[in-house]
């Protein structure tokens, strides 16, 4: 796509347009204020479309960065934000330089649609009060605010703010199904805001007063003594403006031909963006996924777009503030419904949970989690999970079957196999990975083998070898010998014998020479050692050679 600053600048106003309400809802939502909301909006988000890595991304306040923000201002106050915002720009750079945007590759599909589904739920329990025209009760759960702010209304009920909450938000679904290029959620707000005047409806409490511009850059939140306390906030907060930051320019990338963003630059540009915001007085920024998609879907081309994004709301800062203070609260409380209902993807979340078993249940976790406690430990247990999961699909892949000469060794036939087990020797090839997740299934079906005198066991294929994997196979050796059954082995991979070594498997395998090269010398070294012992007569060998391959 060439660059056309036409359609830079076009898209520039319709994002902004798009995302005045927004920057206004989640700074009310924060606790900071609608003026805080704004002020990310501008600094954040011209600092981010300079030295990020996406040309394409918006930055700037978002809902699952004030899920985050709601308890911080509960515990620490309006300085504790500000000061949360500063070091976690200050890790952000550090996770920068320290070039750790490649991992947000490694993040599942159904962790993250479980992480937005939960973000969406909480927004939306989030803006209950706002709509329900009641003051916000106290408490940092969600859940627990939401049914107070319930019990508030029931005993007074503000009719007034429930329908223009709900006439936004309707105005806004249906309005995005019927023309999706029109920005409804300006155009809700703008009408939301002459009835409430034109009819003088004062149960329809207003933004209040906002400043003319921005603030002078200040630090004086800063306390050097509520670092230690800040410190674990401040990693939630940094995590969440990384995860959904790389996020949203990987959506980016994925809407559009020929554009690939720098995540390791994202980062650097996000950090910036974090540390300049509380200096202002804006609470922390992230890549913002709405506003992103809005950008890409109206033709833009360069950073210029988010640029101009940034310089229109400074100006509606500095010409308009008295107008936007009287936006309703309601009203703001029914564009932050309403967005949180369209982030919801009912196609991507039914494909997910069809997909596998594993993938739905790492989706509810998420969700769950996300919604119950916070974002930070959502995404790690979503991520623990899975993970779990995964080591246990994997370890299933091991699998150790009797050798049959017939398939893989050409030269052979079924009398040489039933020989071996008139012989008392059974051969078993191990094939894929030996390690922690599933080593101890192997010792029980090692350790229940019976009426042998030999096992050969051949590790040509296995794939993965850990010190778990070689411990229990040093276990299950000892096993058969204190039966006084003998292991012989073949095939034993250079990149095996580190592992084999360190816990003195090796050593146990290469007792009375019975490791080899490959399966016939082992089978040979099994006759030996049965003739040796008196348990079988002295006989020629009658295996033929074979390729090496075939013969590990």
């Amino acid at each position: 796509m060439g660059r056309d600053p036409r359609r830079d600048l076009l898209a520039g106003l319709t994002v902004a347009i798009v995302a005045l309400p927004l920057a206004l809802g989640f700074g009310v939502s924060s606790g900071l204020g609608a003026e805080a909301g704004l002020a990310t909006a501008v600094v954040a988000g011209a600092l981010a479309a300079v030295f990020g890595g996406s040309n394409l991304q918006v930055s700037g306040p978002t809902g699952a960065m004030t899920v985050v923000l709601v308890p911080i201002v509960t515990q620490h106050g309006t300085g504790g934000v500000l000061m949360v915002g500063l070091i976690a720009g200050l890790m952000l750079l550090g996770l920068a330089a320290a070039q750790a945007g490649r991992y947000m590759a490694y993040i599942p599909a159904s962790v993250v649609e479980g992480f937005t589904l939960g973000i969406a739920c909480v927004i939306g329990l989030q803006q209950v009060p706002g709509a329900l025209g009641v003051a916000k009760p106290e408490g940092d759960k969600v859940l627990v605010v939401t049914w107070r702010a319930i019990e508030a209304f029931v005993n007074s009920p503000n009719w007034t703010a429930v329908a223009l909450a709900a006439a936004v938000a309707l105005v806004m679904l249906v309005g995005a199904r019927w023309r999706p290029t029109v920005p409804f959620s300006i155009v809700a707000v703008i009408a939301a805001t002459t009835v409430a005047q034109a009819f003088h409806l004062d149960a329809a409490a207003p933004i209040g007063d906002l400043p003319p511009g921005l603030p002078a850059p200040s630090l004086g939140f800063v306390d050097l003594s509520a670092l230690g306390s800040l410190l674990a906030p401040a990693v939630a907060v940094a995590a969440l403006a990384a995860l959904e930051s790389l996020l949203s320019a990987q959506v980016a990338d994925g809407m559009t031909v020929g554009q690939k963003h720098d995540p390791d630059k994202e980062l650097f540009g996000q950090g910036l963006a974090n540390i300049a915001a509380p200096l202002f007085g804006g609470v922390p920024a992230t890549g913002a996924i709405a506003r992103t998609a809005v950008n890409v879907r109206t033709g833009a081309s360069s950073r210029l777009a988010a640029l101009v994004h940034a310089a229109v709301l400074a100006a509606i800062v500095f010409a308009a503030a008295p107008l936007v203070s009287k936006i309703p609260l309601a009203a703001l409380a029914g564009v932050l419904i309403a967005t949180a209902i369209r982030m919801v993807e009912v196609g991507s979340l039914r494909a997910m949970a069809r997909a596998t078993r594993a993938d739905a249940i790492v989706l509810v976790l998420t969700a769950v989690a996300t919604l119950a406690l916070d974002l930070v430990y959502a995404v790690i247990i979503g991520l623990v999970v899975a993970g779990a999961l995964a080591l246990r699909a994997v370890a299933r892949q091991t699998r150790m079957d009797q050798v049959d000469f017939r398939p893989d060794m050409p030269g052979e036939h079924s009398d040489e196999e039933h020989a071996l087990l008139a012989e008392h020797i059974v051969a078993y090839r191990i094939d894929g990975p030996l390690f922690f997740a599933g080593a101890h299934r192997f010792l029980l079906e090692l350790s229940e083998v019976a009426d042998v005198r030999v096992v050969i066991l051949r590790m040509s294929r296995v794939t993965t070898l850990d010190a778990t994997g070689a411990l229990v196979l040093k276990d299950a050796v000892e096993k058969l010998n204190r039966r006084s059954i003998a292991v012989m082995t073949s095939g034993i991979r250079p990149g095996q014998r580190p592992a084999l070594d360190s816990v003195g498997a090796l050593d146990l395998l290469q007792r009375e020479g019975r490791e080899y090269a490959t399966t016939p010398e082992a089978i040979a070294g099994a006759r030996a050692h049965l003739q040796k012992a008196g348990l079988l007569p002295a006989l020629p060998d009658p295996i033929a050679p074979v390729t090496e391959e075939a013969a590990r």
